[in-house]
């Protein structure tokens, strides 16, 4: 079966591409220039579209192509600018999106999966999101990725083309950045954090789980015109999360109490709210209906998930 990864030089991306070339796909993957290209892994075929968007050129991309896995995007980043809009989003993540699918139906692609956010559902509710919640995105980021999604269910009833979205929680593992490595760097330093206190529920899914998830999508027969949350099926707390973490590197958690809203006093004070409220606020997904309709289980377990992750974390 042909492939066409999008942003296959991402996180994501290339963890998806050495999974498939493993299972005997052929790999196709997208991505925007020569520099890109230099570092997707042996074995898959590379080709340049440029800048993602309604002018984007996918015919040589897409020739000979079966199935189609969307992960490129405009993705949402802490502090982001002013110039950040929501019509910067919508260039890439909408009407990119929707050129893609198109291209795609007149390619004769059977399948598209597109991998979207659980930011769709919401943010800062206590009980899990279901399929089944009407979407409340909160930020331009969120906001594109919903309107891409109405907009892939519009084309594939328009012209056939068989569509699943996956929202998606944290991903971690080998590659990970952001909030998930600079905690885990801060465990490593054997730093004692503030933490103890809190009793959030997070849900996440590990990268190994996450390729699996999207390749289950990607074939099964029952998948098509679906969307479903992904998750690894069990929800940490902060104290929890940062143990795990510890204790794949050898050592004894550093966890001391202290007061959630003092701390988010002081990221008021420090204009690192948003960032605090991620750090110890609750977000939860149900992936019940993943694993009911296409059988789908995650391979590996929280701490197996998280184990792996720290040990090639440190070794970079």
């Amino acid at each position: 079966m042909n492939i066409l990864i999008t942003g296959a030089n991402g996180f994501i991306g290339m963890a998806l591409c050495r999974k498939m070339l493993s299972e005997g796909y052929q790999v196709r993957g997208a991505v925007r220039g020569a520099a890109q290209m230099l570092v997707l892994p042996s074995g898959v075929e590379g080709v340049q579209v440029g800048n993602i968007g309604s002018e984007t050129d996918w015919s040589e991309a897409l020739a000979g192509i079966e199935g189609v896995v969307h992960l490129a995007a405009k993705v949402h980043v802490m502090r982001e600018s002013a110039s950040d809009s929501l019509g910067a989003f919508r260039e890439v993540n909408v009407e990119g999106s929707e050129r893609l699918a198109r291209e795609a139906a007149k390619a004769r692609v059977k399948r598209l999966v597109y991998i979207s956010s659980i930011k769709v559902n919401g943010e800062g509710r206590s009980d899990a999101y279901t399929e089944m919640d009407r979407p409340a995105p909160q930020d331009p980021y969120a906001v594109s990725k919903w309107e891409a999604e109405e907009i892939l269910r519009k084309v594939a009833a328009d012209v056939g083309l068989e569509v699943v979205i996956l929202r998606l929680p944290l991903v971690y593992g080998a590659g990970v950045r952001a909030n998930f490595l600079r905690l885990l760097r801060l465990v490593r330093l054997g730093i004692p954090l503030p933490l103890a206190s809190i009793k959030n529920r997070r849900s996440m899914i590990y990268l190994g789980n996450l390729v699996d998830a999207i390749i289950t999508s990607l074939v099964h027969p029952k998948a098509a015109g679906n969307i479903f949350l992904v998750s690894d099926g069990r929800d940490l707390s902060i104290p929890e999360l940062i143990r795990l973490m510890a204790g794949a590197i050898g050592r004894k958690a550093r966890l001391l109490p202290f007061s959630p809203s003092l701390l988010k006093i002081m990221g008021k004070l420090t204009g690192r709210s948003a960032e605090i409220d991620r750090l110890i606020g609750s977000l939860r997904l149900d992936s019940s209906k993943i694993r009911r309709v296409l059988g789908w289980e995650p391979r590996f377990t929280v701490e197996e998930g998280i184990r792996e992750t720290v040990r090639l974390c440190v070794r970079q």
